[in-house]
């Protein structure tokens, strides 16, 4: 059991150090698929070895608690499974049945693991309300405590290498997996002291803390759940993002005046639609020159703008 634990820490430092590494890869569609692959793969693993010891320190220590929290993190390594999958279709380029893209497809794997998350939380909140009411207690041995501890630390390290992945290339389903090693990590805790609680003859505290547990992990999964929602309807960018478009295109040289300004997310990226007015005298070439400085400036200037269409009208 000690080689176990030792297996488990040396195994977290490597995924602190790989941190460092992805600071180091510019981000472009091929990258983001890199670096998904690459933190998917580590996850992966690792999650298997704390099922595996997890349901050992279950089975010896005498501890359905931590039975339960070994299923619940090989949930952990099925979802890394599906975010692996959905990034690799979700970087394919533009073909002829998706000219668009297939950036959605990641925003479609979120909703699936904030499923997977919701109904998580509702089997960890009905196990615990079951075991109130039958009244069923059991006493586990130190050996469960020490697989909870090992599970906290590594899941913890798990959810802020897999977070800050997320955030680095704005990828949703990342994200929903970072918050499921994070869900796993609060299990855990709900463990530790169920299990502490439960030794020192408060067995009760076991279902309470994994009702406690429950709720936080469904908020997390409906938080998660609409921003994936969003990203599917064409639900406008950011507020921020609107208002510095107006920003950028008020400033160019040759713009009269801006009719309209409308953009919509498509899953992590953004499509603008802007249109403008120009002096009416000029030629179309000059109307045409303006145009594409408004599109090029956009785009250059605001992360995560796929493309931006220009519409000219004459200003007399």
């Amino acid at each position: 059991m000690l080689a176990l634990t030792h297996m488990a820490m040396m195994n977290s430092i490597c995924i602190l150090a790989y941190l460092w590494r992805l600071k180091m890869i510019p981000i472009d569609n091929n990258s983001r698929k890199i670096i998904i692959n690459k933190v998917g793969s580590i996850t992966l693993a690792l999650n298997l070895f704390l099922a595996i010891f997890k349901l050992m320190a279950g089975i010896l220590g005498k501890s359905s608690a931590m039975v339960a929290d070994a299923i619940h993190t090989m949930s952990d390594a099925v979802t890394t499974v599906a975010v692996i999958i959905g990034a690799h279709f979700s970087s394919s380029p533009a073909d002829t049945e998706h000219p668009y893209g297939h950036e959605k497809i990641e925003s479609v794997v979120a909703k699936a693991l904030a499923i997977v998350l919701f109904l998580t939380a509702i089997g960890i909140g009905v196990g615990g309300i079951n075991t109130i009411l039958s009244g069923n207690f059991s006493t586990p041995t130190p050996i469960a405590l020490v697989a909870a501890i090992v599970s906290i630390v590594s899941k913890e390290w798990m959810y802020r290498y897999t977070v800050n992945a997320a955030e680095k290339i704005k990828s949703v389903a990342l994200k929903a997996d970072a918050w499921h090693h994070r869900s796993d990590a609060l299990s855990s805790i709900g463990t530790l002291i169920g299990v502490g609680g439960a030794i020192m003859g408060f067995g009760i505290l076991d279902p309470i803390a994994s009702l406690v547990v429950s709720a936080l992990i469904i908020k997390v999964s409906i938080d998660i759940y609409i921003t994936g929602f969003k990203q599917l309807v064409d639900t406008a960018a950011p507020l921020e993002i609107r208002n510095k478009i107006f920003e950028i295109v008020k400033n160019i040289d040759g713009v009269e005046r801006i009719d309209e300004v409308k953009t919509r997310m498509h899953g992590i990226l953004i499509y603008v639609d802007t249109e403008i007015s120009v002096n009416s005298t000029i030629s179309v070439e000059e109307g045409h020159k303006v145009a594409e400085k408004v599109h090029l400036e956009i785009e250059n200037q605001i992360d995560g703008v796929k493309h931006c269409m220009v519409h000219v009208n004459p200003y007399k």
